[in-house]
């Protein structure tokens, strides 16, 4: 076997370096791969050793190896399971071990995410793990900071974090260029195909050094046919890395449902808030109207919640997501816009008041818990509105979920139900069919 090669001198690394390791052993849940023994640049060591990284988690002792050594990568791992860091390693290695290749600054690395959420999360361990190095970082997203997003690229970046509608609003602009790209990195590939975002990501890549002449890494929660036919068509022969594809599910989620009526999903998801006691609990919700039923139900039974979906505003959202982290928010309803890609350590319960229609969203959802190591509870209220759902979510999960003992208990005596106001009515018909036409108008199209 050949070996190592150090990228900061392109001398092979010595027997004593490639034998460091720390004092203590790998927990469980990682590798037994140290990060002091990669050929990463003395910066990030140090960046890691300060954030108290001294293991890889699997995803990462298997693709770094092959990113550090230029080999493009298209990567498949559970979710939370430290895909982010494996990436941002690598991209930052090579910045700081090749020297610029194009017009200084313009972006040297690019970093495509699916949600604004997942791009902040992207920049916010960036800077946690390079943030000595010099390379300068920036984030862009839609929903808030549209001149001061724009002025910071305007300005030279290195690396250049956002999600694509924002990108190509600027691209086109002019604020930047993509000739100078040497890494390109798409994160939740499977999610940018969810969302209608590949015609945008597909623009922004031919604009781009010929795959050839980047390095290139995908990450994805599934690698499905067409994630991997657009790694073939935009990278240059990827190395395929699946890490316990089999394992759809964290093991140290426990599962867990209750049947129950429509009627009575309000009273048992107060009843379960307050069984559990809940310091950082997940409520996930299908629809808008839904959450801000639960929202305010749980608000008048004493809990301190708030919801995060699509329509509310990117301050906001961010403000809610600080203070879930930090425990003054302990309970966070959501809709799917947050069941992706966020990192929020020491979630204990994840609910699903209603069962996703989509078993992948399953999935991610109850990944929100249990991450890097740690234990959760995921439990499932099963009503006749989304129950249907169950047996697809089973089959993609391999195992039947089971249900909780003693649920019927739970129901609280003192619930106090809220009437929510009906909504003022705009056009169309309650129903949802449209008006009859006037008397005597014909309802054939025009030809």
């Amino acid at each position: 076997m050949q070996a190592p090669v150090d990228p900061a001198s392109s001398n092979p690394i010595s027997e004593e370096d490639a034998d460091r390791t720390v004092d203590a052993p790998a927990p469980a849940h990682l590798s037994t791969v140290a990060f002091a023994q990669l050929p990463l640049h003395p910066a990030l060591q140090e960046g890691l050793q300060k954030l108290g990284f001294g293991y890889c988690t699997p995803i990462q002792a298997a693709t770094l190896p092959l990113a550090l050594n230029g080999q493009d990568v298209a990567g498949q791992a559970q979710t939370g399971t430290g895909k982010t860091a494996a990436f941002l390693l690598a991209t930052m290695n090579h910045l700081l071990t090749q020297p610029r290749a194009g017009e200084e600054g313009q972006p040297r690395a690019f970093m495509l995410a699916p949600t604004r959420e997942l791009a902040l999360q992207i920049y916010n361990d960036a800077m946690g793990i390079g943030g000595t190095t010099g390379l300068r970082m920036t984030v862009v997203y839609g929903g808030t900071g549209y001149d001061s997003q724009r002025n910071a690229v305007t300005a030279g970046v290195d690396i250049l974090i956002g999600t694509p509608g924002r990108l190509i609003d600027y691209f086109k602009q002019g604020i930047y260029k993509l000739n100078s790209v040497e890494v390109l990195v798409l994160d939740e590939a499977d999610r940018m195909f969810d969302l209608g975002f590949i015609a945008d990501i597909r623009y922004l890549m031919r604009r781009m050094p010929k795959p050839g002449s980047r390095l290139n890494m995908l990450f994805s929660a599934t690698l499905s046919h067409r994630v991997l036919e657009l790694a073939y068509e935009h990278m240059n022969s990827p190395t395929r890395v699946e890490i316990e594809p089999e394992r759809v599910t964290a093991d140290r989620v426990t599962q867990s449902l209750i049947h129950v009526g429509n009627e009575d999903k309000l009273p048992m998801l107060v009843g379960l808030l307050r069984h559990h006691a809940p310091n950082r609990t997940m409520v996930f919700v299908n629809t808008k109207r839904g959450a801000e039923e639960v929202e305010t139900t749980l608000k008048a039974n004493g809990f301190n919640a708030a919801t995060i979906s699509g329509d509310v505003p990117q301050n906001k959202r961010e403000r809610l997501l600080t203070e879930f982290r930090s425990g003054e928010l302990p309970v966070l309803v959501a809709t799917d816009v947050a069941a992706r890609g966020l990192h929020i350590p020491d979630v204990t319960h994840v609910i699903n008041y209603d069962l996703p229609q989509d078993a992948q969203d399953y999935v991610h959802r109850i990944g929100r818990t249990a991450r890097a190591g740690a234990s959760g509870d995921a439990i499932s209220l099963c009503c006749e509105t989304w129950v249907y759902s169950l047996p697809e979510i089973e089959a993609a999960i391999g195992k039947r979920i089971p249900p909780l003992a003693d649920a019927g208990t739970l129901i609280p005596q003192d619930f106090v139900e809220v009437k929510m106001p009906r909504r003022e009515f705009r056009g169309g018909r309650p129903g949802g069919g449209r008006r009859p036409p006037p008397r005597g108008k014909s309802t054939r199209p025009r030809r």
